[in-house]
């Protein structure tokens, strides 16, 4: 069959494209998936001097040990206790944020806010843990308030109890702002002739709010809780590298933590390879079945 007349070969006309995307392609096969060579440490003793070919294979063996230390099961549980307390303050609280927000009727008010709960979203870590550390510390401003009202020092960052809903909520606080952004964006596509037609029947602000606009973004709300569970096992290594100590180790460390302390610290190559390959093999089954039930409940499609 021949091409119609006039019309540019197709391939012809995106090969600029095609050329623009070559760079970004070939550092992601270099430093994505080529650097994958790696996982093949966590079935090795490894030795760094006769690398990746010369290390004997030792099959699952660095899995059972890794599981037999007594500090995997507290590990696990830390990982899985703060990212759902993560997951679950960072869907209530910037739909919560985004409903107040929407009820300012003054522009420049609501600007105002916004911008005032953004700014902590693009603040590192790195800043933010200098910041909570004088905050939070027994001497810092939060201890000296309630040493006014008549309370004791309270260790933030230091009792075992308060560190993971510490993390907990001050990662909430550094984040819904900005992912209030999305429910804003679903309120402004919600038919405003439902609120007046609400208002002719005598609704208030409240019953509006029940029967219009929550289930006017409930969708939302469905997809991004159901994207989330992708996450389960991140639990937010650079904010807790960044704000734990060794006495809150029992309940602050995470995988991450702790697969970079076997790592690094320790130089237990194929024990912190071995943790690493068992959480990204978990988050992946928690990938698929997110977007799974993503295209199931939310008919959200990647592709």
């Amino acid at each position: 069959m021949q091409r119609k007349a006039g019309r540019p070969h197709r391939g012809r006309n995106q090969l600029p494209l095609v050329l623009m995307l070559m760079p970004a392609t070939i550092l992601v096969l270099i430093y994505s998936y080529g650097s994958m060579v790696g996982v093949v440490i966590a079935f090795q003793k490894f030795n760094p001097t006769k690398g990746f070919f010369g290390s004997p294979f030792v099959g699952l063996d660095n899995f059972r040990n890794l599981f037999t230390m007594p500090t995997i099961g507290s590990v696990i549980y830390n990982t899985v206790f703060i990212s759902l307390g993560k997951m679950i303050g960072g869907i209530l609280v910037p739909v919560i944020f985004a409903l107040l927000l929407n009820e300012i009727s003054r522009v420049r008010l609501k600007r105002t806010f916004q911008t005032l709960v953004y700014l902590p979203h693009f603040l590192s870590w790195v800043i933010l843990a200098g910041i909570f550390k004088d905050i939070l510390s027994r001497t810092g401003i939060v201890n000296l308030g309630l040493a006014r009202l008549g309370m004791g020092p309270v260790g933030f960052l230091s009792d075992q109890k308060l560190f993971p809903v510490t993390m907990i909520i001050t990662d909430i606080w550094k984040g819904f702002g900005f992912g209030s952004v999305i429910y804003l964006a679903a309120l402004t596509g919600i038919d405003q002739n439902l609120y007046e037609a609400a208002e002719i029947d005598g609704a208030g602000r409240i019953q509006q709010t029940i029967h219009i606009t929550l289930p006017g973004i409930v969708s939302t709300v469905v997809l991004m809780t159901v994207l989330s569970l992708a996450n389960i096992l991140n639990g937010g290594f650079d904010q807790i590298y960044n704000l734990y100590t060794p006495a809150v180790y029992k309940t602050g460390d995470i995988l991450d933590t702790f697969v970079f302390r076997l790592g690094i610290n320790n130089a237990q190559f194929a024990l912190s390879t071995a943790a690493g390959l068992f959480k990204s093999v978990v988050s992946l089954v928690f990938i698929i079945a997110s977007y799974w039930l993503a295209r199931k409940v939310a008919n959200y499609r990647v592709f």
